[in-house]
């Protein structure tokens, strides 16, 4: 029986096929002759009872020069569609949570959203690792200058955070003894109207971040590791990491069993958990990445593990 599977996503046009775990799934749901429908959260909308959206049938081949063909664009129920895949990328804005709330009723409806909408607003990527102190370093959750002074004192290397936002955007290190570190609150907080996370700093991060992914609450077996750049904090990709791969330790299977409970009662069957170190730092939930890395690296195919699991919600 085919599948119809709707995306809603970033602007395929613009994305980088090298790097986009979206893409990834795309082409395994094409091998597996699924109907892909393709859209922008702007393409949705509520008519009465039904949410309705704009949605462009669309094939895809791993080709640098044409990924995407689109076909016919129409107007269709979205609970006529098998399963959506959620993949807009943060800022996570109030944009984003109406976006959640039309998916909530289409979920409502019977289809299998990926991940669920009430997970993705409840369980904020930074906040999420606070119900894990076992699992994690000191941490303040804050946007007072004061208590984060405080923190900075007791802790003397820290880094501090924006809630909403992704790919090391906006973090910084601030040492207590830094000239700038009321500046750096003050441009991090917004002047006190943006909440932070600040996390003792871990030494650890010159080895690279770990982002490993899990699926149904199981680990792929293999991390994709995250080297940053010389004199850069930041290990993302995207400023300039050097990306390789490791097994999974110990210590990274225990942080998994962990936080799988939860994982599983929020339903998340696709998550990417950031560890530096022994530390649990993310929980990714949103848009996590690393597919297409992981599957160059290691020889694996993880959006068929992915689908499969799908597969399985669905009954086929």
């Amino acid at each position: 029986m085919t599948i119809d599977l709707g995306v809603v996503m970033d602007p395929i046009e613009a994305i980088n096929i090298h790097k986009d775990s979206t893409f990834a799934m795309l082409l395994e749901a094409q091998r597996r002759a699924w109907k892909i429908y393709y859209l922008q959260p702007s393409d949705l909308y509520l008519q009465d009872t039904k949410v309705m959206g704009f949605a462009t049938r669309v094939s895809v081949q791993d080709d640098p020069a044409r990924w995407v063909e689109p076909e016919d664009r129409t107007v269709r129920s979205l609970s006529d569609l098998d399963v959506i895949l959620m993949r807009k990328d943060p800022p996570f804005n109030m944009e984003y949570i109406y976006t959640t709330f039309l998916l909530e009723r289409v979920q409502q409806a019977g289809t299998l959203i990926i991940n669920p909408p009430h997970s993705l607003r409840n369980a904020n990527e930074k906040l999420s690792v606070t119900h894990f102190p076992d699992c994690t370093v000191p941490f303040m959750v804050s946007r007072n200058r004061q208590a984060l002074g405080h923190f900075i004192d007791e802790h003397e290397d820290i880094v501090i955070k924006p809630l909403d936002s992704m790919a090391g955007n906006s973090v910084f290190r601030i040492w207590h003894e830094d000239p700038n570190r009321n500046v750096i609150l003050e441009t991090a907080t917004q002047h006190g109207a943006r909440t932070v996370m600040a996390q003792k700093l871990i030494a650890d991060y010159r080895k690279g971040d770990k982002r490993i992914l899990l699926i149904g609450g199981e680990p792929i077996p293999h991390a994709l590791v995250r080297v940053p750049a010389q004199g850069e904090l930041r290990a993302n990709l995207a400023r300039g990491g050097t990306p390789s791969s490791a097994v999974l330790t110990v210590r990274d299977r225990w942080i998994c069993d962990r936080i799988r409970p939860e994982l599983n009662a929020m339903q998340i069957d696709f998550a990417g958990i950031d560890v530096i170190g022994d530390y649990l730092t993310e929980i990714n939930i949103t848009s996590p990445t690393g597919i297409r890395e992981l599957d160059s690296l290691c020889g694996l195919n993880v959006a068929a593990t992915l689908l499969d699991t799908i597969e399985l919600r669905l009954g086929h």
